[in-house]
């Protein structure tokens, strides 16, 4: 029984790791968001997968992805590999550890409130470290991109990410429940909720989140 259970977990990593290579490879298409910074969306399969299986597992399928992106679809090498592991990881990593202790829609949505914030405040540091070494431009040209691009992008990404796995987050471990990839819910496990209140609420958070870009682009 262990053993089946385990080569289900391995096979749901399996595919949450090809789900989030696949949409990473799709963003590859998406214009820049933010001056260079692009828009990827495999943080919203990695909070899925935290979700369900906690913050270590989705370190394990955003160490693969980002290792597989690196030897394929990225031009930045180990520091985009650290870079995105990190970035991921800063986003996830609360809204599990949250959503672990309290699997109510509240603590889904603490957790990544708090994900997002996390992850914006992490990359503003790393970038003030890494960006100078990175792009060769003196710190001071980096200082003065953190609060109108650095920022914004990061809020904008997490808020996006945090958004759309909202709203697609049930159905997919409904079919992975179906599939028995993952046990079914146990009464009382976790809150019922209105699915049509949540996909108002993202669907407006998205809205302004591209508004907020076309903004800041100059097309609005």
């Amino acid at each position: 029984m262990l053993r089946t259970q385990r080569t289900k977990q391995l096979t749901t990593l399996a595919m949450m790791a090809a789900m989030a290579f696949i949409v990473t490879f799709v963003s590859k298409g998406f214009p820049n968001m933010v001056l260079f910074l692009s828009y990827d969306p495999k943080d919203i399969i990695l909070a899925i997968t935290g979700f369900i299986y906690g913050p270590f597992s989705a370190f394990l399928v955003s160490f693969l992805v980002s290792l597989l992106e690196m030897f394929t679809l990225s031009k930045t090498g180990i520091i985009g590999f650290f870079m995105n592991v990190l970035a991921s990881m800063a986003f996830v990593a609360p809204a599990a550890l949250i959503y672990k202790k309290n699997r109510t829609l509240k603590g889904a949505v603490y957790g990544l409130v708090l994900g997002v914030f996390f992850m914006t405040g992490v990359m503003i540091l790393w970038n003030y470290i890494i960006t100078p070494y990175y792009m060769g431009v003196p710190r001071e040209q980096v200082v003065g991109l953190l609060i109108p691009a650095i920022l914004p992008f990061n809020l904008i990404k997490g808020a996006l990410n945090a958004a759309l796995t909202m709203i697609i987050y049930k159905p997919v471990v409904d079919i992975l429940r179906k599939t028995h990839l993952i046990p079914q819910l146990q009464r009382g496990a976790e809150e019922t909720h209105s699915r049509t209140g949540i996909f108002l609420v993202s669907l407006l958070v998205i809205a302004t989140s591209i508004l907020v870009v076309m903004i800041i682009q100059g097309k609005f």
